[in-house]
């Protein structure tokens, strides 16, 4: 036993250092593509292309990032500026003090679009848990919103169940273990040998931590699959890190109260407005989808029929489409 016990602390301390050594490297090879923007304390990673008015800005999935739009603002930049932020802890963005909270996220969106927007009234695209973010917002400013897509929106959370409860309180605790996983490296060597070529390994590895860690990482590594090849080292670079597990966990605990203010939202403002709904998605969770369609005047239904939940990665063109219609709807006639 003591054998093993100095067997499992040197490679714990083997593991810290790899860990160390590789985000001095990572820092230099994957600096932050866009712009810093303080938003009262701590700093929110923001990256833009394009030009033109309305602007565009992009939200993520409960802990997604800035990356989960690469395809989408690709197209949308063609015909208008198109910005993506990280929230607090995601991506290249900074932790914050405290917990999360609605009232604190509403506000950091708030600052990030008046930097990315320059105090004009925007177009706001969210998907998943960042469509339930758009939408409290909207309805606390609409004067800042030009218009508003909501991607596949979380609406089965409205009312939370006891199960759902239980999948919080899971993801929680899997964020935990996905955080320590990655200050002793284990993260970053799955992640290494998966985007090497060697998807089985990471798996096979990690089981020696326990299920709930091999757990942890086949979600993650289902996540990074789906996002264009290209941009695999990068986000197993950010994935490395332990702030991105504690901020998924930070995100996870505050979904119960973002679900609650969204269904009690009653109006939003009278602007164009898209609703797109995965195609895989059942019958009494599309008729509440469509039931946000009715929260404005100009409101619209789409189903991706191909899709699943990340509707960015299976019908991108689908996405660009909806926030064209939306772009051009918001701009002045013949403007």
């Amino acid at each position: 036993m003591f054998v093993i016990s100095i067997v499992l602390a040197a490679l714990v301390a083997a593991g810290v250092v790899y860990q160390f050594i590789g985000m001095r490297r990572d820092r230099r090879r994957h600096q932050a593509p866009g712009a810093m923007i303080d938003v009262g304390g701590h700093q929110l990673h923001a990256v833009c292309d394009g030009s033109g008015e309305p602007a565009v800005l992009f939200d993520s999935g409960i802990a997604a990032s800035s990356l989960s739009w690469v395809q989408v603002m690709r197209g949308v930049a063609t015909f208008t500026r198109a910005c993506a932020y990280d929230r607090t802890g995601l991506g290249w963005s900074e932790m914050a003090r405290g917990p999360r909270s609605v009232e604190r996220m509403i506000a950091e969106l708030r600052a990030v679009l008046g930097h990315v927007a320059g105090g004009a009234p925007a177009v706001l695209v969210g998907h998943s848990f960042g469509a339930f973010l758009v939408c409290a917002y909207a309805s606390q400013y609409p004067r800042d919103v030009a218009g508003l897509v909501l991607v596949d929106p979380p609406s089965d959370w409205h009312d939370l169940t006891p199960r759902q409860a239980f999948m919080l309180r899971g993801g929680i605790q899997l964020s935990r273990v996905g955080a320590g996983l990655a200050r002793v490296g284990v993260v970053r060597a799955s992640l290494a040998l998966l985007t090497g070529g060697a998807p089985g390994v990471p798996r096979n590895f990690v089981r020696v931590f326990g299920p709930t860690a091999a757990r942890t990482l086949e979600r993650l590594v289902g996540e990074v699959r789906k996002l264009p090849e290209e941009v695999h080292p990068v986000v197993a670079m950010l994935w490395s890190q332990p702030k991105c597990f504690r901020a998924m966990g930070q995100h996870i605990a505050v979904m119960q109260d973002m679900a609650h203010v969204v269904a009690g939202v009653a109006a939003l403002p009278d602007v164009p407005l898209v609703v797109i709904s995965s195609g895989n998605q059942p019958p009494d969770t599309l008729a509440k989808q469509r039931r946000l369609t009715t929260l404005s005047p100009q409101g619209r239904h789409l189903i991706a029929s191909q899709s699943a939940h990340w509707v960015m990665f299976d019908e991108p063109d689908l996405v660009v489409g909806a926030v064209r219609d939306v772009v051009d709807r918001a701009r002045p006639a013949n403007g």
